[in-house]
């Protein structure tokens, strides 16, 4: 998989999740094996990007390369500064936002309503290509509903204005996360484009992630609710692809393990008081299926200080090896 001058280590990427995909849980995916990992969506309002949120969203320290920022907005000129302001701050690709449903992107005509407008689609493309000297790539959705899948043409416009990748959510705007992706409109946009194409939707285990690439033909798959709480799903998948054999689900340990560095980087990251605000929905995630986990999530999301909360989760960590232990026994 190729994105312009950057050959990545496998076909694995690590979607964009506002909130979610911050330097901490960018870095853990990629020491996990995703070849690639988008940042959160940064607002081409210049406005925006002197704040702290934005400047944390965009910053790739000690992050393997490529490292790719994506952007988002409706106005070409705004969409072109963005891209330069990141380039300048060391993105290494820019990845363009016309495949997010919520509705406080969308009621500003961003986000997968620029789908409705592709002659404003191709502005902004054009715009992006022409004001940076790195790779351009563009994430989209099937369509605005499920009579206007109009993503082949918008592959076709996006191939025309100099994109060098386009990643595809098997769901139209109107869908939101609802229902089941479908892989017939990525397969035939594969069809019809000569750029890299990214397959994104419900890819949730290995032997979704065979089926997925077999029914689209894509050059590259992208992962992101999955790999909430469950971020070895990199490595699964890519043994899956060497072998054809299923990982063992990690350890009770190496869960734990993972969570707890997880936790020490996110502290590091936005400091004691945010950080231990972001780390409740990683524990959450992290403990959803464990033994009494509904129970230590009410627990553990009342805690305010960082050591409080890390010695909750490894006291509940260590009860369910102790179980463990006792039934092996």
């Amino acid at each position: 998989m190729q994105i312009g001058p950057y050959k990545l280590k496998n076909n694995l990427i690590l979607a964009p999740m506002a909130g979610v995909t911050d330097r901490p849980f960018r870095q853990l995916c990629r020491k996990l094996g995703a070849g690639m990992a988008v940042s959160e969506m940064v607002s081409s309002n210049s406005l925006l990007w002197g704040s702290e949120k934005t400047k944390r969203r965009a910053d790739h320290s000690g992050e393997p390369d490529p490292r790719s920022v994506q952007i988002m907005g409706a106005d070409p000129q705004l969409m072109a500064e963005a891209a330069k302001y990141n380039a300048g701050n060391g993105a290494q690709i820019i990845d363009i936002n016309m495949g997010c449903p919520a509705k406080k992107v969308c009621n500003v005509a961003a986000g997968s309503a620029l789908m409705k407008n592709e002659l404003l689609v191709g502005e902004i493309l054009e715009a992006v290509v022409a004001a940076v000297d790195i790779p351009v790539t563009l994430k989209i959705r099937t369509g605005w509903d499920r009579d206007n899948r109009n993503a082949p043409m918008v592959g076709h416009i996006a191939e025309e204005a100099g994109i060098q990748a386009l990643a595809v959510h098997g769901r139209t705007r109107a869908d939101a996360y609802r229902g089941d992706a479908e892989y017939e409109t990525i397969a035939a946009i594969k069809q019809q484009i000569q750029i890299p194409v990214i397959a994104n939707g419900d890819i949730t285990s290995p032997e979704k992630a065979l089926e997925v690439q077999q029914k689209t033909g894509a050059d590259a798959l992208m992962i992101g609710r999955a790999a909430q709480g469950k971020p070895w799903i990199f490595r699964s998948i890519l043994h899956y692809q060497k072998t054809g054999e299923l990982l063992p689900d990690p350890s009770t340990a190496e869960v734990r393990d993972l969570l707890m560095g997880h936790l020490e980087n996110l502290y590091g990251f936005y400091g004691e008081y945010t950080g231990v605000r972001v780390a409740r929905k990683h524990i959450s995630w992290y403990s959803k299926g464990q033994r009494h986990g509904a129970a230590f999530r009410q627990l553990v999301n009342r805690v305010d200080s960082a050591e409080e909360q890390l010695r909750m989760t490894r006291e509940f960590f260590a009860q369910i090896i102790d179980h463990q232990q006792e039934l092996a026994a």
